[in-house]
């Protein structure tokens, strides 16, 4: 299974209500320090409605880029229940999904 598949499939787990970090995903798939590379295949998802790229965001907390702009990431996840801030989950101890 090539990178991109490992990584949709790990995301998955993720359940509406909860948000990982890059970080955390990249380590999830067994690459240390990977960050920027699970951003780039966040950023090419093919499959937006099913693999929720949405819920990734950065290990500070803030909810970072996404495809189709941060205003439609910030909707996404509040429709959730993930309550933001000046562009920030707020909670995120709880709200966080660690693999």
């Amino acid at each position: 299974m090539n990178l991109e598949k490992r990584i949709y499939k790990k995301l998955l787990k993720v359940p509406k209500g909860k948000v990982t970090t890059y970080g955390e995903l990249a380590k999830a798939v067994g690459m240390k320090n990977g960050q920027r590379v699970v951003g780039q295949v966040m950023n090419k998802n093919p499959y937006p409605g099913l693999v929720p790229c949405h819920r990734v965001i950065l290990s500070s907390g803030k909810i970072g880029g996404y495809a189709y702009g941060e205003n439609i990431k910030t909707n996404m996840l509040a429709c959730e229940g993930i309550k933001i801030d000046n562009g920030k989950v707020l909670d995120l101890k709880k709200k966080l999904y660690k693999f």
